[in-house]
Protein backbone atom coordinates (compact mmCIF):
# COMPACT_ATOMS: atom_id res chain seq x y z
CA UNK A 1 0.00 0.00 0.00
CA UNK A 2 1.14 3.52 -0.68
CA UNK A 3 2.78 5.51 2.07
CA UNK A 4 0.91 8.67 3.03
CA UNK A 5 3.28 11.54 2.21
CA UNK A 6 4.05 14.57 4.38
CA UNK A 7 3.49 18.14 3.20
CA UNK A 8 5.74 18.90 0.22
CA UNK A 9 7.59 21.97 -0.96
CA UNK A 10 6.47 23.83 -4.04
CA UNK A 11 9.36 22.52 -6.09
CA UNK A 12 8.54 18.99 -5.05
CA UNK A 13 4.99 19.48 -6.26
CA UNK A 14 6.27 20.77 -9.57
CA UNK A 15 8.47 17.71 -9.94
CA UNK A 16 5.55 15.50 -9.04
CA UNK A 17 3.54 16.94 -11.91
CA UNK A 18 6.46 16.30 -14.23
CA UNK A 19 7.05 12.76 -13.08
CA UNK A 20 3.96 11.48 -11.28
CA UNK A 21 3.56 7.73 -10.80
CA UNK A 22 1.56 6.13 -13.57
CA UNK A 23 0.94 2.65 -12.24
CA UNK A 24 0.11 1.88 -8.61
CA UNK A 25 -0.14 -1.45 -6.72
CA UNK A 26 -3.55 -0.30 -5.73
CA UNK A 27 -6.55 -1.57 -7.61
CA UNK A 28 -7.63 1.79 -9.00
CA UNK A 29 -7.26 1.85 -12.77
CA UNK A 30 -6.06 4.83 -14.79
CA UNK A 31 -8.57 6.75 -16.84
CA UNK A 32 -9.11 5.00 -20.13
CA UNK A 33 -9.57 6.81 -23.44
CA UNK A 34 -12.26 5.48 -25.73
CA UNK A 35 -9.70 4.37 -28.28
CA UNK A 36 -10.86 3.16 -31.65
CA UNK A 37 -7.49 2.05 -33.01
CA UNK A 38 -4.02 1.10 -31.75
CA UNK A 39 -2.19 4.13 -30.38
CA UNK A 40 1.37 5.45 -30.32
CA UNK A 41 4.54 4.53 -32.19
CA UNK A 42 6.04 1.06 -31.96
CA UNK A 43 7.55 0.35 -28.56
CA UNK A 44 10.96 -1.22 -29.11
CA UNK A 45 14.39 -1.26 -27.43
CA UNK A 46 15.34 1.40 -29.98
CA UNK A 47 12.54 3.78 -29.00
CA UNK A 48 12.93 3.17 -25.24
CA UNK A 49 16.64 2.66 -24.68
CA UNK A 50 17.53 0.83 -21.49
CA UNK A 51 20.87 -0.34 -20.12
CA UNK A 52 21.22 -3.12 -17.56
CA UNK A 53 24.14 -3.17 -15.14
CA UNK A 54 25.02 -5.56 -12.32
CA UNK A 55 27.38 -4.59 -9.50
CA UNK A 56 29.73 -7.13 -7.92
CA UNK A 57 27.39 -7.47 -4.93
CA UNK A 58 24.55 -8.59 -7.21
CA UNK A 59 22.69 -5.27 -7.28
CA UNK A 60 20.88 -4.88 -10.62
CA UNK A 61 20.66 -1.35 -12.05
CA UNK A 62 18.47 -0.36 -15.01
CA UNK A 63 19.01 3.07 -16.58
CA UNK A 64 16.96 5.00 -19.12
CA UNK A 65 17.99 8.50 -20.15
CA UNK A 66 15.30 11.04 -21.04
CA UNK A 67 16.41 14.66 -21.22
CA UNK A 68 12.94 16.15 -21.78
CA UNK A 69 12.89 17.84 -18.35
CA UNK A 70 15.69 18.38 -15.79
CA UNK A 71 14.33 15.77 -13.39
CA UNK A 72 14.89 12.13 -12.51
CA UNK A 73 13.07 9.29 -10.79
CA UNK A 74 14.98 6.74 -8.74
CA UNK A 75 13.27 3.45 -7.87
CA UNK A 76 14.52 0.91 -5.34
CA UNK A 77 12.53 -2.24 -5.98
CA UNK A 78 13.07 -4.96 -3.38
CA UNK A 79 12.04 -8.46 -4.38
CA UNK A 80 10.20 -9.06 -1.13
CA UNK A 81 6.50 -8.87 -0.37
CA UNK A 82 4.01 -10.49 1.95
CA UNK A 83 4.42 -13.82 0.10
CA UNK A 84 7.95 -14.02 1.52
CA UNK A 85 6.66 -14.04 5.09
CA UNK A 86 5.48 -16.95 7.21
CA UNK A 87 2.83 -17.37 9.90
CA UNK A 88 4.00 -15.54 12.99
CA UNK A 89 5.64 -12.63 11.15
CA UNK A 90 2.93 -11.64 8.67
CA UNK A 91 2.97 -7.91 7.92
CA UNK A 92 6.72 -7.58 8.42
CA UNK A 93 7.37 -6.56 4.79
CA UNK A 94 4.88 -3.70 5.04
CA UNK A 95 6.35 -2.82 8.42
CA UNK A 96 9.79 -2.32 6.85
CA UNK A 97 8.25 -0.07 4.23
CA UNK A 98 7.60 2.28 7.15
CA UNK A 99 10.92 1.71 8.88
CA UNK A 100 12.92 2.67 5.78
CA UNK A 101 11.93 6.30 6.40
CA UNK A 102 12.82 6.26 10.09
CA UNK A 103 16.56 6.73 10.13
CA UNK A 104 19.81 4.96 9.34
CA UNK A 105 23.45 5.17 10.39
CA UNK A 106 24.07 8.64 8.93
CA UNK A 107 20.48 9.90 8.73
CA UNK A 108 18.78 10.64 12.08
CA UNK A 109 15.19 9.47 12.70
CA UNK A 110 12.54 11.52 10.87
CA UNK A 111 15.24 13.36 8.87
CA UNK A 112 14.94 11.41 5.60
CA UNK A 113 11.96 13.41 4.35
CA UNK A 114 13.36 16.69 5.61
CA UNK A 115 16.63 16.20 3.72
CA UNK A 116 14.85 15.07 0.58
CA UNK A 117 12.30 17.89 0.63
CA UNK A 118 14.94 20.55 1.34
CA UNK A 119 16.49 19.44 -1.96
CA UNK A 120 13.17 19.70 -3.80
CA UNK A 121 12.44 15.98 -3.81
CA UNK A 122 9.33 13.85 -3.34
CA UNK A 123 9.19 10.25 -2.11
CA UNK A 124 6.69 7.46 -1.67
CA UNK A 125 6.55 3.69 -1.41
CA UNK A 126 4.24 0.69 -1.53
CA UNK A 127 4.15 -2.90 -0.36
CA UNK A 128 2.44 -5.62 -2.37
CA UNK A 129 2.15 -9.38 -2.16
CA UNK A 130 5.19 -9.76 -4.44
CA UNK A 131 7.38 -6.70 -3.83
CA UNK A 132 8.19 -3.63 -1.77
CA UNK A 133 9.19 -0.53 -3.74
CA UNK A 134 10.37 3.00 -3.03
CA UNK A 135 10.91 5.96 -5.32
CA UNK A 136 12.03 9.56 -5.32
CA UNK A 137 11.34 12.26 -7.89
CA UNK A 138 14.07 14.89 -7.77
CA UNK A 139 15.88 17.50 -9.87
CA UNK A 140 18.65 15.92 -11.91
CA UNK A 141 21.40 18.01 -10.28
CA UNK A 142 20.49 16.53 -6.85
CA UNK A 143 20.81 12.84 -7.69
CA UNK A 144 23.67 12.30 -5.30
CA UNK A 145 21.31 13.19 -2.44
CA UNK A 146 19.02 10.21 -3.09
CA UNK A 147 21.95 7.88 -3.74
CA UNK A 148 23.37 8.82 -0.34
CA UNK A 149 20.05 8.52 1.50
CA UNK A 150 18.98 5.24 -0.07
CA UNK A 151 22.33 3.47 0.14
CA UNK A 152 22.60 4.40 3.82
CA UNK A 153 19.26 2.83 4.69
CA UNK A 154 20.05 -0.30 2.67
CA UNK A 155 23.42 -0.68 4.40
CA UNK A 156 22.57 0.36 7.97
CA UNK A 157 18.90 0.90 8.75
CA UNK A 158 18.25 2.02 12.31
CA UNK A 159 16.63 -0.83 14.20
CA UNK A 160 16.74 0.52 17.75
CA UNK A 161 14.10 -1.05 20.04
CA UNK A 162 12.25 2.19 20.75
CA UNK A 163 11.94 3.02 17.04
CA UNK A 164 10.76 -0.47 16.16
CA UNK A 165 8.09 -0.37 18.85
CA UNK A 166 6.89 3.12 17.93
CA UNK A 167 6.53 2.35 14.22
CA UNK A 168 4.81 -0.94 14.94
CA UNK A 169 2.03 1.01 16.63
CA UNK A 170 1.69 3.14 13.49
CA UNK A 171 1.35 0.00 11.37
CA UNK A 172 -1.30 -1.40 13.73
CA UNK A 173 -3.30 1.79 13.45
CA UNK A 174 -3.06 1.61 9.65
CA UNK A 175 -4.46 -1.91 9.80
CA UNK A 176 -7.36 -0.71 11.95
CA UNK A 177 -8.08 2.12 9.51
CA UNK A 178 -7.71 0.30 6.17
CA UNK A 179 -8.88 -3.20 7.08
CA UNK A 180 -10.67 -3.57 10.41
CA UNK A 181 -12.82 -0.47 9.81
CA UNK A 182 -13.06 -0.53 6.02
CA UNK A 183 -15.57 -2.62 4.10
CA UNK A 184 -13.40 -3.14 1.01
CA UNK A 185 -10.44 -4.06 3.21
CA UNK A 186 -12.47 -6.55 5.23
CA UNK A 187 -13.88 -8.25 2.14
CA UNK A 188 -10.51 -8.45 0.39
CA UNK A 189 -8.83 -9.93 3.46
CA UNK A 190 -11.52 -12.59 3.86
CA UNK A 191 -11.49 -13.36 0.13
CA UNK A 192 -7.80 -14.26 0.06
CA UNK A 193 -7.91 -15.99 3.44
CA UNK A 194 -10.75 -18.19 2.20
CA UNK A 195 -9.54 -18.76 -1.35
CA UNK A 196 -6.00 -19.84 -0.39
CA UNK A 197 -5.31 -22.41 2.30
CA UNK A 198 -1.62 -23.26 1.67
CA UNK A 199 -0.40 -20.37 -0.47
CA UNK A 200 1.59 -17.40 0.86
CA UNK A 201 -1.16 -15.22 -0.63
CA UNK A 202 -3.39 -16.48 2.21
CA UNK A 203 -2.45 -13.70 4.64
CA UNK A 204 -2.95 -9.96 4.10
CA UNK A 205 -0.16 -7.57 3.13
CA UNK A 206 -0.70 -5.57 6.33
CA UNK A 207 -0.46 -8.77 8.37
CA UNK A 208 -2.61 -10.35 11.06
CA UNK A 209 -2.96 -8.22 14.17
CA UNK A 210 -1.91 -11.15 16.37
CA UNK A 211 1.38 -11.44 14.47
CA UNK A 212 2.00 -7.69 14.66
CA UNK A 213 1.60 -7.96 18.41
CA UNK A 214 4.25 -10.67 18.72
CA UNK A 215 6.97 -10.06 16.09
CA UNK A 216 10.32 -9.87 17.88
CA UNK A 217 13.27 -7.56 17.22
CA UNK A 218 15.49 -10.54 16.36
CA UNK A 219 12.99 -11.62 13.68
CA UNK A 220 12.98 -8.09 12.28
CA UNK A 221 16.77 -7.87 12.14
CA UNK A 222 17.12 -11.23 10.38
CA UNK A 223 14.33 -10.49 7.90
CA UNK A 224 15.90 -7.17 6.97
CA UNK A 225 19.39 -8.66 6.61
CA UNK A 226 18.28 -11.25 4.06
CA UNK A 227 15.56 -9.46 2.13
CA UNK A 228 16.97 -5.93 1.96
CA UNK A 229 20.35 -6.98 0.63
CA UNK A 230 21.67 -5.54 -2.65
CA UNK A 231 21.40 -8.90 -4.41
CA UNK A 232 17.64 -8.86 -3.69
CA UNK A 233 17.04 -5.39 -5.13
CA UNK A 234 16.58 -3.71 -8.50
CA UNK A 235 17.51 -0.04 -8.89
CA UNK A 236 15.94 1.88 -11.78
CA UNK A 237 17.06 5.37 -12.73
CA UNK A 238 15.11 7.29 -15.38
CA UNK A 239 15.30 10.87 -16.60
CA UNK A 240 17.87 13.59 -17.19
CA UNK A 241 21.30 12.17 -16.35
CA UNK A 242 24.44 10.77 -17.96
CA UNK A 243 24.59 7.00 -17.53
CA UNK A 244 28.35 6.74 -17.12
CA UNK A 245 28.41 9.44 -14.45
CA UNK A 246 25.36 8.06 -12.63
CA UNK A 247 26.79 4.54 -12.59
CA UNK A 248 30.01 5.80 -10.99
CA UNK A 249 27.92 7.50 -8.31
CA UNK A 250 25.79 4.38 -7.76
CA UNK A 251 28.91 2.22 -7.53
CA UNK A 252 30.40 4.59 -4.95
CA UNK A 253 27.18 4.65 -2.90
CA UNK A 254 26.00 1.02 -3.14
CA UNK A 255 28.97 -1.03 -4.29
CA UNK A 256 30.46 -1.72 -0.85
CA UNK A 257 27.23 -3.05 0.69
CA UNK A 258 27.76 -6.80 1.10
CA UNK A 259 25.55 -9.35 -0.59
CA UNK A 260 23.69 -11.89 1.55
CA UNK A 261 22.64 -15.49 0.96
CA UNK A 262 19.59 -15.44 -1.30
CA UNK A 263 16.26 -15.76 0.50
CA UNK A 264 14.63 -19.17 0.48
CA UNK A 265 11.81 -19.23 -2.09
CA UNK A 266 8.30 -19.07 -0.62
CA UNK A 267 6.58 -22.42 -0.17
CA UNK A 268 3.35 -22.68 -2.15
CA UNK A 269 1.54 -25.94 -1.41
CA UNK A 270 -1.91 -24.77 -2.50
CA UNK A 271 -4.08 -27.78 -3.44
CA UNK A 272 -6.58 -27.76 -6.25
CA UNK A 273 -9.86 -26.16 -5.19
CA UNK A 274 -12.71 -28.58 -5.77
CA UNK A 275 -15.71 -26.68 -4.50
CA UNK A 276 -17.08 -23.18 -4.09
CA UNK A 277 -16.19 -21.50 -0.80
CA UNK A 278 -18.31 -18.87 0.90
CA UNK A 279 -17.80 -16.51 3.79
CA UNK A 280 -19.68 -13.64 5.40
CA UNK A 281 -18.48 -10.40 6.91
CA UNK A 282 -20.81 -8.71 9.40
CA UNK A 283 -20.23 -4.98 9.62
CA UNK A 284 -22.30 -1.79 9.94
CA UNK A 285 -23.29 -0.65 6.43
CA UNK A 286 -26.17 0.81 4.45
CA UNK A 287 -25.86 -1.51 1.45
CA UNK A 288 -24.93 -5.08 0.61
CA UNK A 289 -21.74 -5.79 -1.29
CA UNK A 290 -19.86 -8.92 -2.26
CA UNK A 291 -16.55 -9.98 -3.74
CA UNK A 292 -15.82 -13.02 -5.89
CA UNK A 293 -12.41 -14.50 -6.62
CA UNK A 294 -11.71 -17.16 -9.24
CA UNK A 295 -8.41 -19.05 -9.16
CA UNK A 296 -6.16 -17.69 -11.90
CA UNK A 297 -2.62 -18.43 -13.10
CA UNK A 298 0.52 -16.48 -12.32
CA UNK A 299 3.14 -15.02 -14.64
CA UNK A 300 4.28 -18.43 -15.89
CA UNK A 301 1.12 -18.65 -17.99
CA UNK A 302 0.76 -16.79 -21.27
CA UNK A 303 -2.95 -16.48 -20.51
CA UNK A 304 -2.32 -13.51 -18.19
CA UNK A 305 -2.67 -11.24 -21.24
CA UNK A 306 -6.03 -12.82 -22.08
CA UNK A 307 -7.17 -12.27 -18.48
CA UNK A 308 -6.30 -8.58 -18.79
CA UNK A 309 -8.50 -8.47 -21.89
CA UNK A 310 -11.37 -10.27 -20.15
CA UNK A 311 -11.18 -7.89 -17.20
CA UNK A 312 -11.40 -4.93 -19.56
CA UNK A 313 -14.39 -6.41 -21.37
CA UNK A 314 -16.15 -6.99 -18.08
CA UNK A 315 -15.64 -3.64 -16.40
CA UNK A 316 -13.84 -0.95 -18.41
CA UNK A 317 -16.27 1.88 -19.02
CA UNK A 318 -20.02 2.30 -19.08
CA UNK A 319 -20.38 0.01 -22.09
CA UNK A 320 -18.71 -2.87 -20.23
CA UNK A 321 -20.72 -6.00 -19.58
CA UNK A 322 -20.92 -5.70 -15.81
CA UNK A 323 -21.91 -2.05 -15.84
CA UNK A 324 -24.57 -2.63 -18.46
CA UNK A 325 -26.07 -5.72 -16.81
CA UNK A 326 -25.98 -4.73 -13.14
CA UNK A 327 -25.87 -0.93 -13.05
CA UNK A 328 -27.51 0.47 -16.19
CA UNK A 329 -30.04 -2.14 -17.34
CA UNK A 330 -30.53 -4.15 -14.17
CA UNK A 331 -30.66 -1.05 -11.96
CA UNK A 332 -29.65 -3.24 -9.00
CA UNK A 333 -26.07 -2.22 -8.29
CA UNK A 334 -24.27 1.02 -7.51
CA UNK A 335 -21.06 -0.33 -9.01
CA UNK A 336 -19.62 -3.51 -10.51
CA UNK A 337 -15.98 -4.04 -11.33
CA UNK A 338 -13.30 -6.64 -11.99
CA UNK A 339 -9.59 -6.74 -11.25
CA UNK A 340 -6.68 -8.86 -12.41
CA UNK A 341 -2.96 -8.27 -12.02
CA UNK A 342 -0.16 -10.55 -13.14
CA UNK A 343 1.65 -11.97 -10.11
CA UNK A 344 4.58 -14.27 -9.46
CA UNK A 345 2.33 -17.11 -8.29
CA UNK A 346 -1.21 -18.29 -9.06
CA UNK A 347 -3.61 -15.61 -7.88
CA UNK A 348 -7.25 -14.52 -8.17
CA UNK A 349 -9.39 -12.91 -10.85
CA UNK A 350 -11.58 -10.65 -8.71
CA UNK A 351 -15.05 -9.18 -9.11
CA UNK A 352 -16.66 -6.67 -6.78
CA UNK A 353 -20.30 -5.55 -6.65
CA UNK A 354 -21.98 -2.99 -4.40
CA UNK A 355 -25.75 -3.33 -4.47
CA UNK A 356 -28.30 -0.55 -4.28
CA UNK A 357 -30.15 -0.11 -0.98
CA UNK A 358 -32.80 -2.78 -0.61
CA UNK A 359 -31.24 -5.16 -3.16
CA UNK A 360 -29.74 -8.47 -2.07
CA UNK A 361 -26.44 -10.20 -2.71
CA UNK A 362 -28.35 -13.16 -4.14
CA UNK A 363 -29.83 -10.92 -6.85
CA UNK A 364 -26.44 -9.47 -7.65
CA UNK A 365 -24.66 -12.82 -7.76
CA UNK A 366 -27.34 -14.27 -10.04
CA UNK A 367 -26.91 -11.35 -12.46
CA UNK A 368 -23.14 -11.61 -12.24
CA UNK A 369 -23.27 -15.33 -12.99
CA UNK A 370 -25.40 -14.66 -16.06
CA UNK A 371 -22.79 -12.23 -17.40
CA UNK A 372 -19.94 -14.66 -16.72
CA UNK A 373 -21.81 -17.64 -18.18
CA UNK A 374 -22.65 -15.78 -21.40
CA UNK A 375 -19.05 -14.61 -21.81
CA UNK A 376 -17.72 -18.12 -21.19
CA UNK A 377 -20.17 -19.74 -23.59
CA UNK A 378 -20.11 -17.27 -26.48
CA UNK A 379 -16.99 -15.19 -25.91
CA UNK A 380 -16.90 -11.44 -26.61
CA UNK A 381 -17.92 -9.73 -29.82
CA UNK A 382 -15.27 -8.57 -32.25
CA UNK A 383 -16.05 -4.97 -31.28
CA UNK A 384 -15.66 -5.71 -27.56
CA UNK A 385 -12.37 -7.45 -28.15
CA UNK A 386 -10.96 -4.60 -30.22
CA UNK A 387 -12.12 -2.03 -27.69
CA UNK A 388 -10.42 -3.93 -24.84
CA UNK A 389 -7.18 -4.23 -26.80
CA UNK A 390 -7.21 -0.53 -27.61
CA UNK A 391 -7.86 0.47 -24.02
CA UNK A 392 -5.13 -1.80 -22.67
CA UNK A 393 -2.66 -0.56 -25.24
CA UNK A 394 -3.53 3.06 -24.62
CA UNK A 395 -3.24 2.63 -20.84
CA UNK A 396 0.09 0.85 -21.20
CA UNK A 397 1.54 3.53 -23.46
CA UNK A 398 0.24 6.24 -21.14
CA UNK A 399 2.03 4.61 -18.21
CA UNK A 400 5.32 5.20 -20.04
CA UNK A 401 4.84 8.95 -20.48
CA UNK A 402 6.67 9.94 -17.27
CA UNK A 403 10.03 9.15 -15.75
CA UNK A 404 8.22 7.60 -12.81
CA UNK A 405 5.97 5.44 -14.95
CA UNK A 406 8.84 4.13 -17.08
CA UNK A 407 10.82 3.29 -13.95
CA UNK A 408 7.96 1.42 -12.34
CA UNK A 409 7.21 -0.59 -15.44
CA UNK A 410 10.86 -1.51 -16.00
CA UNK A 411 11.20 -2.68 -12.39
CA UNK A 412 7.92 -4.61 -12.53
CA UNK A 413 8.87 -6.50 -15.69
CA UNK A 414 12.44 -7.14 -14.54
CA UNK A 415 11.13 -8.63 -11.29
CA UNK A 416 7.84 -10.35 -12.13
CA UNK A 417 8.59 -11.43 -15.70
CA UNK A 418 12.29 -11.96 -15.00
CA UNK A 419 13.42 -9.64 -17.80
CA UNK A 420 12.57 -6.01 -18.47
CA UNK A 421 12.58 -6.82 -22.21
CA UNK A 422 9.21 -8.53 -21.71
CA UNK A 423 7.84 -4.98 -21.57
CA UNK A 424 8.52 -4.59 -25.29
CA UNK A 425 6.39 -7.64 -26.10
CA UNK A 426 3.33 -6.56 -24.09
CA UNK A 427 1.47 -4.67 -26.83
CA UNK A 428 2.02 -7.48 -29.34
CA UNK A 429 0.73 -10.00 -26.80
CA UNK A 430 -2.45 -7.96 -26.33
CA UNK A 431 -2.91 -7.56 -30.08
CA UNK A 432 -2.52 -11.32 -30.58
CA UNK A 433 -5.44 -12.25 -28.29
CA UNK A 434 -8.27 -13.83 -30.29
CA UNK A 435 -11.97 -14.38 -29.73
CA UNK A 436 -11.27 -18.06 -29.21
CA UNK A 437 -8.59 -17.24 -26.63
CA UNK A 438 -11.14 -15.26 -24.65
CA UNK A 439 -13.72 -18.03 -24.79
CA UNK A 440 -11.17 -20.72 -23.90
CA UNK A 441 -9.70 -18.86 -20.93
CA UNK A 442 -13.12 -17.74 -19.66
CA UNK A 443 -14.32 -21.36 -19.65
CA UNK A 444 -11.15 -22.46 -17.88
CA UNK A 445 -11.14 -19.75 -15.19
CA UNK A 446 -14.79 -19.00 -14.47
CA UNK A 447 -15.70 -22.34 -12.93
CA UNK A 448 -17.98 -22.22 -9.86
CA UNK A 449 -16.02 -24.92 -8.04
CA UNK A 450 -12.85 -22.79 -8.30
CA UNK A 451 -14.27 -19.62 -6.82
CA UNK A 452 -14.68 -18.02 -3.41
CA UNK A 453 -17.52 -15.63 -2.56
CA UNK A 454 -17.43 -13.21 0.37
CA UNK A 455 -20.58 -11.26 1.22
CA UNK A 456 -21.03 -8.24 3.44
CA UNK A 457 -23.96 -8.65 5.82
CA UNK A 458 -24.91 -5.13 6.92
CA UNK A 459 -25.47 -4.55 10.62
CA UNK A 460 -26.87 -1.53 12.37
CA UNK A 461 -24.49 0.78 14.16
CA UNK A 462 -24.51 -0.02 17.89
CA UNK A 463 -26.60 2.52 19.71
CA UNK A 464 -24.84 4.77 22.19
CA UNK A 465 -25.36 3.88 25.83
CA UNK A 466 -27.39 6.40 27.78
CA UNK A 467 -25.51 7.89 30.71
CA UNK A 468 -27.28 8.96 33.88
Amino acid sequence: MRRVPHARLALALALLLAAAPALAAAKAKPARPSAAAPVGPALTPATLKVERHTLKNGLVVLTHEDHSVPACTFWQWYKVGSRDERPGITGISHYFEHMMFNGSKNVPPKEYDKILESNGGYSNAFTDRDMTAYYEDIASDRLEVVFRLDSDRMAALSLLPEQLKSELEVVKEERRLRTDNDIAGLLDEQLYAGAFVASPYHWPVVGWMGDLNHITRDEMIEYFRIHYAPNNCILVLTGDFDTATAMRQIEDAFGAIPAQPPPAPPVDSEPEQKGERRAEVHYPAETVSFQVGYKAPGVASGDVYVLDVLSSILSDGESSRLHQALVYQGQMALSASSFFRTRLAPTLFELYVEMKPGRTAEEGLKALDAVIDTLSKNGPTERELQKAKNLLEAGFVKSLKTNNGVGEQLAFYEHVFGDYNALFRTIDRYRAVTLEDCRRVAQQIFQPQRRTVVTLKPESEPSAQAHP
